[in-house]
């Protein structure tokens, strides 16, 4: 239905509507750079109910707040000059994305030889992402690979409690690898041999190890492993959302950029996060050494997550309490998104929920004790702030 009635509002503009049918988003992103923008629908990580439409620049960024805007704007105006009957716009189809997708990849990545699981979990990268490893040489066992908006296999957001069927079918069939996706293939995390859990964090310090050397954008939740990994490089935080890393990444001209929900972006090829070119980058570093022996060169910090309701119609009022107490906490404060404080030995981050009444609490340390002391008192500031 929303395909159709998207379809309908470009031609009705004027415009020419070009159907790429069932693709990744990144697929689509990098197939907008032929044209003049590009439109996803999609629920990306979120539950079956939730679709939406998503934008694209030619570059492969999506839709800045600014053009969002813009969008929102017009559609709230109380009159859109249309085109005359006769000038609207016409329906054609690009049936070849994710043959170019692939072809793009493969010229990049190249040939691997290794057994890999991938759980597509019902979503579009069953259309790309056992097709393209296996054209790398890989032995591929594929599992929630028919596409299926009920996502009848897993729930969508590729989660360490959504995967353990991955988990287990990798060993099984003793492969070296597991690679899991969401709904749309912009987000990419994996399993090792042993059919353990690699979330965002860790994939985020080995793909920023292997591809920067001056500069990596992340957003402001990320760990603060990458300041010790890269010394030398410059890091650069944002708001939560792909949309805000690429758009630094752009501005800087940083290497690599990605978020620990598993969104990886590698701007040499788009400034779309891309799972599927995610998920080969990973292979053939997996194919030079196991997956776990690459995680245990990335150290491990102890991280403390949780949450508090507040009282909705409160929340200006406690955003000001919450600013003043954060900032008695310590003297390096940033307000990108949220509050991060940081500390000598750790930091924490205090956020808003953007879908429910909760501040949401993160604390991170090199020593346990350490980062549950941070933990408790940023909880205490936000309670006393909440009350």
């Amino acid at each position: 239905m929303l395909v159709h009635a998207l379809s309908a509002g470009v031609l009705s503009s004027g415009a020419d509507a070009i159907d790429a049918g069932l693709v990744s988003t990144p697929t689509l992103a990098r197939g907008s750079r032929d044209f003049d923008c590009g439109a996803v629908v999609t629920a990306s990580h979120n539950p079956a109910p939730y679709n939406g439409i998503k934008l694209w620049n030619p570059d492969g960024m999506a839709f800045d707040e600014a053009q969002q805007r813009e969008v929102e704007a017009a559609l709230d105006a109380s009159h859109v000059a249309l085109p005359a009957w006769d000038r609207i716009g016409s329906v054609s189809s690009r049936p070849d994305l994710v043959e170019r997708h692939v072809e793009a990849i493969l010229k990049d990545v190249g040939r691997v030889n290794i057994r890999v699981a991938v759980d597509c979990g019902c979503g579009a990268t069953a259309t790309i992402t056992p097709f393209l490893l296996r054209q790398m040489g890989c032995d591929v066992i594929a599992i929630n690979a028919q596409a299926d908006g009920h996502f009848p296999g897993r729930e969508p957001e590729p989660t360490e409690e959504n995967l353990h069927p991955l988990g287990a079918t990798v060993r099984a069939v003793k492969a070296d690898l597991g690679i899991a996706h969401d709904g749309d293939g912009d987000r990419m995390v994996a399993v090792d041999r042993e059919g353990r859990f690699v979330g965002g964090d860790v994939l985020l310090a080995l793909f920023a190890r292997r591809e920067v050397r001056n500069g990596l954008v992340v957003s402001i939740d990320a760990s603060m492993v990458l300041e010790d990994l890269l010394p030398k490089a410059k890091i650069w935080r944002t708001r939560v959302g792909d949309v805000y890393v690429a758009s630094e990444l752009k501005r800087r001209s940083a290497e690599f950029g990605g978020e620990p929900s598993g969104t990886w972006i590698f701007p040499k090829v788009s400034l779309c996060p891309d799972g599927v070119y995610a998920a080969a980058k990973l292979v053939s570093m997996v194919a030079e050494r196991p997956l776990e022996t690459l995680v245990a060169g990335i150290p491990k910090y102890p991280v403390l997550r949780g949450s508090l309701p507040y009282e909705a119609p409160k929340r200006p009022s406690i955003e000001s309490r919450l600013d003043a107490a954060l900032r008695k906490l310590a003297p390096d404060v940033s307000t990108v998104d949220g509050w991060r404080v940081q500390f000598d030995d750790g930091w924490a981050l205090v956020r808003f929920s953007g879908t429910e009444p909760k501040i949401r609490i993160l604390a991170e340390s090199r020593d346990e004790r350490r980062a549950k002391e941070i933990y408790s008192t940023v909880l205490s500031s936000a309670k006393g702030a909440a009350s």
